[in-house]
């Protein structure tokens, strides 16, 4: 028999995998007809309710229902988007390493080159090697020059 218990002293009850947007056939009644047909995903199955598709970038509003997402509107602004609109430009990243016993604490300073949701990378000028630099770990960036930086839904500030 399969132990169920799970740490906490409860006991998990077994359920069969089922992805998340996938339809599942509605089953026949006693007489056999009339219930056939696919029953859409966002309603009771097997006791879990499974929550509708919501289109990316749309936000949440406080009832659960996706929020319409305006024509043309921007995403907000988050550090990665303002460094990919500083790409070229030198900069000076302060980044903290945990638990280290070699250095806690680490500045590093190059060329932005790119920027993603979790990392950034920067090339050294002078000996042209490149670093890979994780978002966790960064504190903060100065740059020598002023910024490119536009707000969020057209607007310049």
């Amino acid at each position: 028999m399969l132990n169920n218990k799970m740490p906490w002293g409860g006991y998990a009850q077994p359920q069969a995998a089922m992805p998340m947007n996938a339809a599942v056939p509605m089953p026949v009644n006693a007489a056999g007809a009339g219930m056939q047909g696919m029953m859409p995903t966002n309603t009771m199955v097997q006791g879990a309710m499974t929550p509708p598709m919501i289109p990316a970038g749309s936000s949440i509003g406080p009832t659960g229902a996706a929020l319409p997402v305006m024509p043309g509107q921007q995403e907000e602004s988050y550090v990665e988007n303002i460094l990919r609109m500083n790409l070229g430009k030198v900069a000076t990243l302060y980044m903290t390493y945990e638990n280290n016993s070699e250095w806690n604490a680490k500045i590093f300073k190059g060329i932005l080159e790119a920027a993603g949701r979790d990392h950034i990378i920067i090339s050294d000028p002078v000996t042209g090697k490149r670093y890979l630099l994780l978002m966790l770990n960064l504190d903060y960036i100065t740059f020598d020059e002023p910024l490119n930086y536009t707000l969020p839904f057209g607007s310049n500030r």
